[in-house]
């Protein structure tokens, strides 16, 4: 019994681990993707052109943004600035809890899209805390002009729905609800259910 136990304290931490390190992995591929596409549009691109990616499907669209993703909320930069913050330091902590490689991807893009636009909040012009996140992605018939870390915001949005529909946990396990309606009444003269014969 006690070699049993200790089998399985060692592998918890051990898909712990895992989960980390594929949270980080996903979050460093992001802001990296994120970051040097920003550079280069800034260094090809002047503010306000436009120029066709996949024809009028999908076009880059230099603009800056002092709002929120999909340039709502704009003149709010430092509110933006203090949740972004709040929200990357709420997942390193939260990430502990986290088993689940699907989970650990949700919150890599969340965290990598999170860190991703707050160096443009904290280190572009106009000033420290208020800097304009560097946006460039224009769908045809989309209202708004985004970024790769808007784009992996969103996505880690619509893993959350996916990953909650299915009832799947921190854990990686499923939540199986069993239907209470389908139990066999004994005493139900109509019911099919009976012992075998």
């Amino acid at each position: 019994m006690p070699e049993t136990n200790s089998v399985t304290k060692a592998s918890t931490p051990a898909l712990s681990i895992r989960a980390l390190v594929v949270l980080a992995i996903v979050a460093l591929v992001v802001y990296a993707i994120d970051q040097v596409t920003k550079i280069l549009i800034v260094q090809n691109l002047a503010e306000g052109e436009q120029s066709p990616l996949l024809g009028e499907l999908l076009q880059l669209h230099f603009v800056k943004n002092s709002g929120a993703a999909f340039s709502l909320g704009t003149g709010m930069t430092w509110i933006f600035s203090i949740v972004a913050v709040a929200v990357a330091v709420f997942i390193i902590i939260f990430a502990r809890r986290i088993r689940s490689w699907a989970w650990a991807v949700l919150f890599g893009l969340l965290l990598g899209g999170t860190i991703g636009n707050l160096t443009d909040r904290l280190f572009r012009e106009p000033s420290f805390g208020q800097g304009h996140v560097i946006d460039f992605l224009q769908l045809w018939a989309f209202p708004a002009i985004f970024n790769i870390a808007d784009s992996a915001i969103v996505a880690s949005m619509a893993l959350f729905i996916i990953l909650t529909l299915r009832g799947v946990g921190l854990d990686g396990k499923r939540t199986v609800k069993t239907p209470v309606a389908d139990a066999a009444d004994p005493t139900d003269p109509t019911s099919t259910t009976g012992p075998a014969n």
